[in-house]
């Protein structure tokens, strides 16, 4: 076995997707634990990401917290009205980031949800009407997104509604594009082929990959098949997270510390994990 000083790639990293609590609750660690526990390790920044609640957390946060950037961010889920605008505008003006396209209240995954036992609530819903074309209410939310400069990232919406999105994203001057959980069968009923990451890869759109895959109390995908895929994509497209806060996994530091331990023991370089935990995240949040 080779040892792999995993720290220095720990230090000056950005998880741009993990779930605190705002009380420890449920979660495995609340939203102060978790900046303070990332800070400790010298990590550059988080993106806090929530299905209910929006970036006034963690703007409260980064203010408690010194030497680490805490990004809000905001989920189009039923608890902030869907595809709202008005949500949006003011996750904006908290300093929010990221936008996520519907995640447990998209159609395209509310059914896999409660099948995990998640309360889901309400029948889902999709970005597209019945002709198959955005929604009139995406069209303000892209103009926020554009002008702000924040990421969009597609949340667990199907792979249609995703090249939908980031068509008309792209075409109005959108670049800052994460596509989220593109292999995760588990979260949609619905995912991305490898030719379809691929294709997405090549307009600039990121794919993001995180730990809960490959996780053994999760899902427990092997790590060297997630290689495969990293590898065929090209880690310049790629970006890793955790996904981490659930309190049955570890704590979303000692997540990314053990992602990359994984990755580099199955063949990703130290030039590509660079890539995907420091560069990559660091050019999207404007960070660099």
């Amino acid at each position: 076995m080779s040892f792999i000083n995993v720290d220095k790639f720990v230090s000056g990293s950005i998880d741009m997707h993990l779930h605190p609590g705002i009380t420890k609750g449920p979660a495995r660690v609340d939203v102060i634990e978790a900046a303070q526990q990332a800070q400790q390790a010298g990590m550059k920044a988080l993106v806090y990401k929530s299905h209910s609640y929006t970036a006034a957390v963690a703007a409260l946060v980064n203010r408690m917290v010194p030497d680490i950037e805490i990004v809000g961010s905001i989920c189009l889920n039923y608890e902030v009205g869907g595809i709202n605008v008005h949500a949006v505008e003011n996750a904006v003006m908290l300093g929010a980031k990221v936008v996520w396209m519907p995640t447990f209240s998209s159609a395209n995954s509310i059914n896999m949800m409660r099948a995990q036992g998640f309360p889901a609530k309400g029948e889902g819903f999709s970005i597209l009407d019945d002709k198959g074309n955005l929604v009139p209410d995406i069209a303000p939310i892209l103009k926020l997104i554009k002008e702000n400069a924040l990421v969009l990232a597609t949340g667990h919406i199907s792979p249609q509604e995703i090249f939908a999105l980031v068509e008309e994203a792209q075409r109005i001057g959108i670049k800052k594009i994460i596509v989220t959980h593109p292999t995760d069968k588990e979260f949609m009923e619905k995912v991305l082929t490898l030719e379809e990451m691929q294709q997405l890869a090549k307009t600039g759109a990121f794919m993001e990959f995180t730990i809960i895959g490959i996780l053994p109390n999760e899902f427990c995908h092997h790590p060297a098949d997630l290689v495969k895929v990293i590898k065929s994509i090209g880690a310049e497209h790629c970006i890793v997270s955790t996904d981490l806060g659930q309190p049955q996994n570890p704590i979303p530091v000692e997540g990314m510390r053990l992602f990359i331990a994984t990755l580099l023991h199955h063949g990703i370089t130290p030039e590509e994990v660079e890539l995907m935990v420091k560069k990559n995240p660091a050019a999207l949040l404007n960070l660099e």
